[in-house]
C-alpha cells in the first residue's frame, strides 16, 4: 500500500522562492535555482510544484532527468526535457529558430536532416541555440526548463548548463536543477555558479518534529493530533526527517498491520521485530554482495553498533589493526554507505540510519544476535571505562542479543547517570526502556528512580503514581533504607513544587520506613526537607524557632559533606541562605557561595544553576541590577533546567517591573506564564501572574490588576508565600496611584499581619521602606521605627532603601535640619534612578511635608512628578500635583499632548491620545476604512487602536463600545 501525501510539507520558503522565481521571469528577469539533497529528501516533489505553477501561469515547461543506469548518454537530459514539451505542443515554427535547427538536431529528432552530422561542433553552439530556444517559447509568458538528478549526468550537459545558466539574466527564463550532493562535475558547477552569483542554491535538509507528524497526517488524511505517539516517534527516528523514507516506512506500517484505523480512528498496534521494509533490505544486501568480505564483516560489525559509530569501539568489536581498519573504512566510505562524521573525527556514520538496520536485516535473527552478544562483551571486557553512550550501547547490544535483564540493567545505569547530572528528560527516557525490560528483582528499584526522574523533571502527579504502586518492603531491610531514601526525594520534588500535602505525607513515609533512629546521611536528609516544609503555609504544623531551625539545618549540612552527599548538603545550604538573610545578605551570599563551591566540585549542573539564580535574585533585591539574573537565566537554558529558567524569568519579570521597562515585562510574562503552567510549575506560574498585576498597578491600571490578581487567586496564589507581595507591592502601591492613601495603608498592614504570622522571606511587601515612609508622613512612626526598619535585613535592599531615604529626609526635615534632609534627598536620587515609577512617586509623597516645613524644593519635584505621571498617563497623581502645586502659588503650564482632552475615565483606563482620536469617532458608527481616511492612518493601525480601546474599557464588542462613545458625548478633535 503506498502511503503518499497529497502535499509538501515543511518546504514553504522553497516554495516561496519558486514562486519569486516564476513572477520574475514573468518579466523577463532570468533565474537560476538549484535543489540540493540527498535521496528522498523532496527535490522532486519541489520540481513539480514548480511544473504545476508554471502550467497554471501559461509558460512552456520543459522537463528532464539524467539516467541512474551507469551509462553515459550525452545530453540526456536535454534531449528528455525538450521531448516533454514537443510531444505534447509539436516542435515549434518560429523561423527565428531555423537557423539554429542543425545545432539542435542533435536533441530534437525531427530538425535532423540528411547530410548533417546530426550534432554541433561545439558545445556552445548547441548551449547558444538551446538558449534562443527557450527564450523564444517563453516569449509571451515565459519559459521553464527542469532538469532532474544532475549528479548522474554527462560531462557535455554540464557544460550547456553552465552556458544557459551564465546567459539567461535578461532572459524570460527560469532553470531549476536537482542534485545530490556527491562528488562530481554537476556539483562544482553549482558551487562555482553560486559563489559567482548567478544562481541560486538551496540545500534541502531534514523535516524537524512537527513537519514530519504534518506530513504522517497528509498522508493518513487526517489531523496531526490524530497520530499516535508510538507511531510518530517511530517514522520521526527512523525516516530521520527523509519524506520519501517516511512514507515507505508508514506504507510498511500499514501493509503490516502495525497501524490501522479503527472506529474512525488511527491506531498503533505493537508488534515485535517492527523489520525494513523488505526493499530497503533487499537493495542493501545486494549492495553487500558485491563488496569485498572484510569490508563486508566490517559494515555488519558498524551496523550492529548504530548508524553512527566509534573507530576506537569499532576496532574494539572487530580487532583489525589499524592499516587493515583504515584500509576497509576507506573502501566503504568509497562505496557510499558510510561518511566521516564531520563533527567528531572519531566517528563515522551512515548515510542514512535505515542503512545500518537495512543491513542488520539481511542477517538471519540468530546470526545477529551473535554478532550483537559478540560486541557487547567485547565492549565490557575492554578494560575501559563505560561512560552513558557506553551503556546505551552495550544495552541495545544485550538487547538484540536476547539479553533483557541485562540490556535493563545498562539502561537504567545511563538513566540514573543522566539524573545525577540533571538531564531528566534523558533519564526519563532510559529508565522507561529499562523498566518493562528488568528482571523481578530489579525492577521495584529502577521503578522507584524513574520516578525521581519524572518527578524532577516537572511531572509529579506520574512520580506519586509510580510510587503508590510500588511493592511493599521488609522493615529494617536494606530495600526499606533504599526505599525511604526514595520518599525522600520524591519530598523534596513536592516541597519545591509548593505541594505541601504531598510532601508531608512522603515525609511520614520516610520517617516510618527508616524508623527512630535512621543513618546520619538518611537523617541529614529528612532535616533539610522538614525544614523546607516548615515555610510552607498550610501544614497545620505550629510555627518552629527559626533559631532551632538554623541550628538543625547547619547541622545537616555538615553532614551531609561528611558523609559524602554532596545533593544533601546543597539543599542545606540553600536553606541556610534563606534562613540567614535574617542575619543579612552577606550571611545569605556567604551559604549560596558554599552551595555553589560544592556544586561545582562535584559536577552538579543543576544545583550549580541554582545557586547563580539565588545568588542573582540577591544581587538584583539588594542593587536592582538584574546583569546576574540573566547570566543565571543562560545558564539555565543552556542546561534545559525548564524549572529554574520559568522561575528566573519570574524574577526578571518583576524587576523590569520595578525598573518599568513594560514592554520588557510584558515579553517575558507571555512567554513564560503559560509555559509555567503546562509544566506543573505553579511557584514560578503565581509569580509570573503577581509580576503581571503588580505592573498593572504600577502604571495606574486598576481594572488590568484586579484580571491579573483573579488570575493569581486561581492559581493557588492566596495560599502561598506571595501574599505579602500581593497586598503591599501590588495593591498598596496602585493604590497610592490612585491617590488613595488610606486603601494603601490598609493593604501594608495587611502584609504586616500575613508575615507576622508566618515565616516571611519576601523582602518587597512594603514592611521595610513604603509602610514606614507612609507611616512618617502621617505623624505615626518615629526614628526610632524607622531605624528598626534599616537595620532588618530587608532595610538594605535597593527597592526599600529609597523609601526610607525620604521618611528619614521627612524626620529631618520636621526637626528643622534643611541640610541632613537635603543630603537625604541626594541619596534618594542616586537609589531611585533604576525605579522611575517609584521615584516620581516619591517626589510626590514628600512635597506636601517639605513645603510645610520649609526644607527641599517640593515645586520643582511635584512639577517633575506631575510631567513624568501625565506623560505616563495616571491621571490622579497627576492632577492630584498640579492642586498642590496650585496651592503653593505656583504656575501650571498646560499641556498639549492631548492628553488632557481625554476624560478622567479614560485617561485612568490608559487611554492615549491617538486611541482618543478614534474613540471620539465612534458615535457616529464609521467603518475601519473611514476612520483611517478622517485620520489619516492606516486601516491596520485603526484595527489595533480599536483593540486596545476595547481592552482597556472593557466592552465585549464595537458595538458596546460605539454606545459607550456615544455617552461620553465627545465632540470629535
Amino acid at each position: 500500500m503506498r502511503a503518499t501525501s497529497p502535499v509538501i510539507v515543511g518546504r514553504d520558503e522553497e516554495i516561496g522562492l519558486l514562486s519569486s522565481a516564476l513572477d520574475a521571469v514573468r518579466r523577463r528577469s532570468g533565474r537560476a535555482l538549484f535543489l540540493l539533497g540527498e535521496a528522498g529528501i523532496g527535490k522532486s516533489r519541489l520540481v513539480g510544484e514548480c511544473a504545476y505553477r508554471a502550467y497554471g501561469l501559461g509558460m512552456p515547461v520543459l522537463r528532464g532527468r539524467a539516467t541512474s543506469t551507469g551509462l553515459v548518454v550525452p545530453f540526456r537530459p536535454l534531449a528528455e526535457a525538450l521531448a516533454s514539451r514537443f510531444r505534447a505542443a509539436g516542435t515549434p515554427t518560429d523561423p527565428e529558430l531555423t537557423p539554429y535547427h542543425p545545432a539542435l538536431a542533435r536533441l530534437v529528432p525531427e530538425w535532423r536532416r540528411a547530410g548533417s552530422p546530426g550534432y554541433p561542433e561545439t558545445v556552445v553552439e548547441l548551449a547558444e541555440a538551446l538558449l534562443r530556444l527557450l527564450s523564444v517559447l517563453g516569449r509571451e509568458a515565459g519559459c521553464t526548463i527542469l532538469l532532474e538528478d544532475l549528479h548522474d549526468c554527462d560531462t557535455e550537459t554540464v557544460a550547456v548548463v553552465e552556458y544557459v545558466i551564465d546567459n539567461l539574466a535578461d532572459l524570460p527564463i527560469l532553470f531549476l536543477g536537482t542534485l545530490r550532493p556527491e562528488p562530481g562535475a554537476a556539483l562544482d558547477l553549482v558551487r562555482s555558479a553560486e559563489r559567482r552569483h548567478v544562481a541560486t542554491v538551496r540545500e534541502l535538509g531534514p523535516l524537524h518534529d512537527d513537519q514530519v507528524r504534518a506530513l504522517t497526517a497528509a498522508c493518513l488524511e487526517a489531523g496531526p493530533q490524530e497520530i499516535p505517539e508510538a507511531v510518530h516517534r517511530r517514522l520521526a527516528g527512523r525516516a530521520a526527517g527523509n519524506p520519501y523514507l517516511l512514507e515507505v516506512l508508514l506504507a510498511d506500517l500499514l501493509d503490516t498491520g502495525r497501524l490501522r484505523r479503527t472506529d474512525g480512528a488511527w491506531e498503533a498496534v505493537e508488534q515485535p521485530g517492527g523489520s525494513i521494509p523488505s526493499d530497503i533490505v533487499r537493495s542493501w544486501a545486494r549492495r553487500l554482495e558485491r563488496l569485498d568480505e572484510p569490508v563486508r564483516d566490517l559494515l555488519l560489525a558498524s551496523a550492529t553498533l548504530g548508524s553512527q559509530f566509534s573507530v576506537t569501539v569499532l576496532q574494539t568489536v572487530t580487532g583489525f589493526e589499524d592499516r587493515a581498519l583504515f584500509t576497509h573504512l576507506r573502501s566503504a566510505v568509497e562505496a557510499g554507505v558510510i561518511a566521516p562524521d564531520g563533527a567528531a573525527p572519531d566517528r563515522y556514520t551512515f548515510r542514512h540510519s535505515l542503512t545500518a538496520e537495512a543491513l542488520i536485516s539481511s542477517l538471519v535473527p540468530a546470526e545477529r544476535a551473535s554478532l550483537a552478544r559478540r560486541a557487547a562483551a567485547a565492549i565490557e571486557h575492554s578494560g575501559e571505562p563505560l561512560d552513558e553512550d557506553g551503556r546505551q550501547l552495550v544495552a541495545s547490544l544485550r538487547l538484540a542479543a536476547g539479553d533483557r535483564a541485562g540490556a535493563a540493567r545498562q539502561f537504567a545505569e545511563a538513566g540514573r547517570r543522566m539524573l545525577a547530572s540533571g538531564a531528566h528528560g534523558s533519564a526519563v527516557v532510559l529508565l522507561e526502556r529499562a523498566h518493562p525490560l528488568a528482571a523481578e528483582a530489579d525492577r521495584a528499584a529502577v521503578a522507584e528512580s524513574l520516578a525521581v526522574a519524572r518527578a524532577e523533571g516537572g511531572d509529579l502527579d506520574g512520580a506519586l503514581a509510580l510510587a503508590d504502586a510500588l511493592p511493599p518492603v521488609p522493615a529494617r531491610s536494606e530495600a526499606a533504607a533504599r526505599r525511604g531514601q526514595f520518599h525522600i526525594d520524591l519530598a523534596w520534588t513536592a516541597v519545591m513544587a509548593e505541594r505541601t500535602a504531598d510532601a508531608a505525607l512522603q515525609v511520614e513515609a520516610a520517617r516510618v520506613l527508616l524508623g527512630p533512629t535512621p543513618p546520619p546521611g538518611r537523617r541529614a536528609a529528612l532535616v533539610v526537607v522538614d525544614g523546607y516544609l516548615a515555610l510552607l503555609p498550610g501544614t497545620g504544623r505550629p510555627p518552629r524557632d527559626p533559631v532551632e531551625t538554623e541550628q538543625a539545618v547547619q547541622k545537616a549540612a555538615e553532614t551531609a559533606e561528611a558523609e559524602g552527599l554532596p545533593v544533601v548538603a546543597c539543599q542545606a545550604w540553600q536553606l541556610l541562605a534563606l534562613l540567614r538573610r535574617e542575619e543579612g545578605f552577606d550571611a545569605a551570599d556567604a551559604a549560596l557561595e558554599r552551595m555553589l563551591s560544592i556544586s561545582t566540585e562535584h559536577a552538579l549542573p543543576v544545583w550549580r544553576v541554582e545557586a547563580l539564580v539565588r545568588l542573582g535574585a540577591n544581587a538584583f533585591m539588594r542593587t536592582g541590577d538584574a546583569s546576574r539574573l540573566l547570566s543565571a537565566r543562560a545558564a539555565a537554558t543552556d542546561l534545559g533546567a525548564l524549572l529554574l529558567t520559568r522561575t528566573v524569568d519570574g524574577l526578571l519579570a518583576m524587576n523590569a517591573v520595578l525598573c518599568a521597562r513594560w514592554e520588557e515585562a510584558q515579553q517575558i510574562i507571555d512567554r513564560s506564564a503559560e509555559a509555567s503552567a503546562r509544566i506543573g510549575d505553579l511557584s514560578a506560574h503565581r509569580y509570573l501572574l503577581l509580576a503581571g498585576a503588580t505592573m498593572a498597578a504600577h502604571r495606574g491600571r486598576r481594572r488590568d490588576m484586579d484580571r491579573a490578581l483573579a488570575a493569581f487567586r486561581r492559581a493557588g496564589g492566596e495560599q502561598s508565600l506571595l501574599v505579602p507581595l500581593r497586598s503591599g507591592l501590588c495593591r498598596a502601591f496602585g493604590a497610592l496611584l490612585e491617590e488613595n492613601p488610606e486603601r494603601a495603608a490598609a493593604g501594608l498592614d495587611e502584609a504586616l499581619a500575613w508575615e507576622l504570622d508566618h515565616p516571611s522571606y519576601y523582602y518587597l511587601s512594603g514592611r521595610y521602606g513604603l509602610r514606614p515612609l507612609l507611616r512618617v508622613l502621617e505623624g505615626q512612626a518615629d526614628r526610632t521605627e524607622l531605624e528598626e526598619a534599616r537595620a532588618a535585613p530587608g532595610g538594605c535592599l535597593a527597592w526599600n532603601r529609597q523609601f526610607l531615604d525620604l521618611a528619614d529626609a521627612v524626620l529631618l526635615g520636621r526637626k528643622g535640619d534643611p541640610a541632613g534632609a537635603a543630603r537625604l534627598m541626594a541619596s534618594f536620587t542616586q537609589r531611585s534612578a533604576p525605579f522611575p515609577v517609584a521615584r516620581h512617586l516619591g517626589l510626590r509623597l514628600v512635597a506636601d511635608a517639605a513645603r510645610a516645613d520649609g526644607w527641599g524644593e517640593p515645586v520643582a519635584w511635584l512639577r517633575t512628578a506631575e510631567e513624568f505621571f501625565y506623560g505616563a498617563g495616571v491621571q490622579p497623581v497627576s492632577a492630584a500635583c498640579r492642586a498642590a502645586l496650585r496651592q503653593a502659588g505656583a504656575s501650571v503650564g498646560q499641556h498639549r499632548g492631548g492628553w488632557d482632552r481625554i476624560p478622567s475615565p479614560l485617561r485612568t483606563s490608559g487611554v492615549t491620545p491617538r486611541e482618543y482620536e478614534v474613540f471620539v469617532l465612534l458615535p457616529e458608527r464609521p467603518g475601519n476604512q473611514q476612520i483611517a481616511r478622517r485620520l489619516s492612518i492606516s486601516p491596520r493601525t485603526v484595527e489595533k487602536h480599536m483593540a486596545s480601546l476595547l481592552n482597556k474599557t472593557g466592552r465585549a464588542d464595537r458595538a458596546a463600545l460605539c454606545e459607550f462613545a456615544a455617552e461620553c458625548a465627545a465632540e470629535p478633535a
